[in-house]
């Protein structure tokens, strides 16, 4: 067993006085993977030192993965983030227990897909109250979260209407390259259909606005065509790009903002990942995820942009093939948790 110690308190500030964050993080879908990459991942020098997590889930189901990766820690349950006091090898959850105690790993669950929804619904509620600064989520199970009654695409559209956000962005990180997507949960021939110049320059004001916020000043955002070869001067398609792209990127150039294309996808992702882009706008789901999960999945973060308060998420799914074994890396999970905790505002002190 690894044992944590559990006595003296963590600093509640970084390195320059600032306020920790304090980020609810929710536990996802329980028959999956979620509960054991974030207990490691909370645990982690990293993550004390970045952020104060609270978990938003089931206080039993977490002491299940903690005995099942050997790992022996303080799992506290709390009734609202302010009660969480920071110490080593503790673990604060808003405990909602929804989750039967024999509930297998690994397995569709309609009840754990409804509790996966109602830990999104807790935390966006307390983010809307100020009393977390972020959000993180561990992977849900769309089929499951259908199951439980709640027929949403997934977290980015899921939180978008608990928090009353009309429209946000779907944005991936990796070591190598950021890409935010113009569309994402629909299909191709949708997806071409509703693009057009007012989306596309929101999207990128949004991924312009998420650079900064991270620390890049003065971002490079390359954005791809939606032909091959970006169209080649109307060789492929039907004049898309003129008619979709082209305007936008002229309002946002005259407002300042370095955005170049329209780029063909083929080459923009080799080109971004040797650092010619600081993020890549994909048009649709495919042509942004691929090259990003091939790039980087490991340490990959999805975040969502436009909501009124940051959320980071694992790239990850719920790998039901491996969920309850201890071994699924947490890596992710730390990672998604520092762009949480450095994207966050401060806490009112």
């Amino acid at each position: 067993m690894n044992a944590a110690p559990t006595t003296a308190p963590v600093e509640q500030t970084d390195t320059t006085g600032r306020p920790l964050p304090i980020i609810a993080v929710t536990m996802g879908d329980g028959a999956g993977i979620g509960p054991e990459v974030i207990v490691p991942a909370l645990l982690h020098a990293d993550t004390v030192r970045r952020c104060r997590p609270v978990v938003i889930g089931d206080a039993e189901r977490l002491r299940q993965a903690a005995a099942i990766l050997g790992i022996t820690c303080e799992i506290v349950s709390v009734d609202s983030p302010a009660e969480a006091t920071p110490a080593p090898g503790r673990i604060h959850v808003i405990d909602l227990g929804l989750l039967p105690a024999d509930l297998p790993w690994g397995r569709l669950s309609a009840v754990a897909g409804d509790a996966a929804y109602q830990y999104v619904r807790v935390a966006a509620e307390l983010a809307l109250r100020g009393e977390v600064q972020g959000i993180c989520t561990a992977p849900l199970n769309k089929e499951a979260l259908h199951a439980g009654g709640h027929p949403y695409p997934g977290h980015t559209e899921l939180l978008a209407s608990l928090t009353g956000v009309e429209e946000v962005s779907m944005m991936l990180s990796t070591p190598r390259v950021k890409v935010i997507h113009v569309t994402t949960h629909i299909g191709l021939i949708d997806a071409v259909n509703k693009i057009e110049p007012g989306l596309v320059e929101r999207t990128v004001r949004r991924g312009h606005e998420a650079m900064v916020r991270a620390g890049v000043p003065d971002p490079v955002i390359g954005v791809c065509g939606i032909n091959p070869h970006a169209g080649e001067n109307g060789l492929f398609g039907y004049g898309e790009e003129e008619e979709k792209i082209v305007p936008a990127l002229e309002i946002l150039r005259a407002d300042g903002i370095d955005a170049v294309g329209p780029l063909p996808a083929d080459t923009a992702f080799f080109l971004a990942s040797r650092g010619d882009y600081d993020l890549i706008v994909a048009m649709y789901h495919d042509q942004g995820h691929g090259p990003v999960k091939v790039m980087g999945i490991e340490a990959g973060v999805n975040l969502t942009v436009g909501l009124p308060v940051i959320r980071t998420s694992v790239d990850h799914g719920t790998a039901f093939d491996i969920a309850g074994t201890g071994r699924a890396e947490a890596g992710s999970m730390v990672e998604a948790l520092r762009q949480a905790a450095e994207m966050s505002t401060s806490p009112a002190r």
